[in-house]
């Protein structure tokens, strides 16, 4: 069998703050993919106080758009920096809610997303379909308002986004990345549900006590979310990026599917989770592959079943696919993550084999 393409990934999470990522070089990232603070989301405050005193006065004084804004201001900085680090072609994914909250007694949206969107476009990135994330976190007594009285009752927000923006046109590969995205690829069935724009995938929160965090929360993506977004907007080799890194989802869903990762945090303490995950990452590795595989062969089987044509089969495992475009897909397991530095690690893979999973 032919030795893999992407044998070996770095990893480097950087204690510092994103709004000037002057470690990195312009056009060296292919992927960013992150979830910043919620401007006007109460537990991110005094983050945002912290990093600028227009925001700590305009809360002071109830001014809630001027506060939003203040916000957005420090967060422009870091989609300033990401446009700069980006590859021509390479693709921003932010993950964002908008806001609900009351100010002066008076209770209003403040939209996140599209101010994002808004400044993103203005710095040059083009906006492509995005995604609805059905997060559906809430207890069934969700009620928002004035419960079952007209006029004062407010429609329950159960949902987050998923901006997609690119900077440039169609990303163009050079002849080696064109061997590397042909074993890239995914499968069609899987295809078929990544590429849809609504997501029901239950969220993650998680609390930390005694780590050595200064903050006591994050509301991380799930895994399995990070890990299928890379697979979707990158391909083996590239380098992911996540300026608010926190507990380091996108950097351990990076090293999963064979790409480089870079994080920043300001938080060291947060920084330490994110090291001992991607430490683990062997633990993770088997079990996320088995799962794909598995999925296919029995979406593979359901569809004899019906007696549907299957025309093609993959090169590498000899299993059925659908198109032309699976047939040279491969998996690579990671078979170690070694730190070589101050949280920096390098991860080492092999070709996944199909253990006990039968072609069916």
């Amino acid at each position: 069998m032919k030795e893999i393409l992407v044998p070996e990934t770095s990893h480097i999470l950087y204690n510092s703050d994103s709004r000037k990522m002057d470690k990195l070089s312009n056009e060296s990232v292919n992927l960013v993919l992150t979830s910043p603070p919620y401007p006007m989301v109460e537990m991110w405050d005094d983050l945002f106080k912290s990093w600028d005193k227009n925001t700590k006065s305009a809360l002071a004084k109830n001014l809630g758009n001027e506060a939003f804004e203040a916000m957005h201001l420090q967060l422009d900085k870091v989609w300033s920096e990401c446009f700069r680090v980006l590859k021509e072609g390479g693709i921003l994914l932010v993950n964002i809610g908008d806001a609900t909250r009351s100010i002066g007694g008076e209770f209003s949206l403040f939209s996140n997303h599209s101010r994002i969107l808004q400044a993103c476009r203005n710095f040059g990135f083009s906006s492509l379909p995005d995604i609805l994330w059905r997060k559906q976190t809430n207890s069934p007594t969700k009620f928002m308002g004035s419960g079952m009285y007209p006029v004062g009752a407010y429609v329950t927000y159960e949902h987050e986004y998923i901006l997609v923006l690119r900077k440039g046109g169609l990303r163009k590969y050079s002849k080696s990345e064109t061997e590397i995205r042909r074993n890239s690829a995914f499968f069609w069935e899987e295809r078929n549900v990544w590429f849809s724009d609504i997501w029901d995938l239950k969220g993650e929160r998680q609390i930390f006590k005694d780590v050595g965090a200064s903050r006591e929360r994050t509301a991380a993506f799930p895994l399995d979310f990070a890990y299928r977004l890379v697979n979707m907007f990158s391909i083996k080799g590239d380098t992911v990026l996540d300026p608010f890194l926190g507990t380091g989802t996108a950097s351990l869903a990076a090293l999963l599917a064979c790409r480089n990762s870079v994080g920043y945090d300001v938080d060291e303490g947060i920084l330490e989770i994110a090291r001992k995950r991607l430490l683990g990452a062997m633990n993770v590795s088997s079990k996320i592959l088995q799962n794909r595989l598995q999925s296919h062969l029995d979406f593979i089987s359901d569809r004899k079943k019906q007696k549907k044509e299957i025309s093609h089969k993959n090169k590498h495992y000899g299993f059925p696919v659908i198109t032309s475009q699976e047939t040279e897909l491969t998996f690579e397991s990671v078979d170690s993550s070694i730190e070589n530095g101050h949280f920096s690690l390098k991860a080492h893979y092999s070709r996944f084999n199909l253990q006990n999973s039968s072609k069916k």
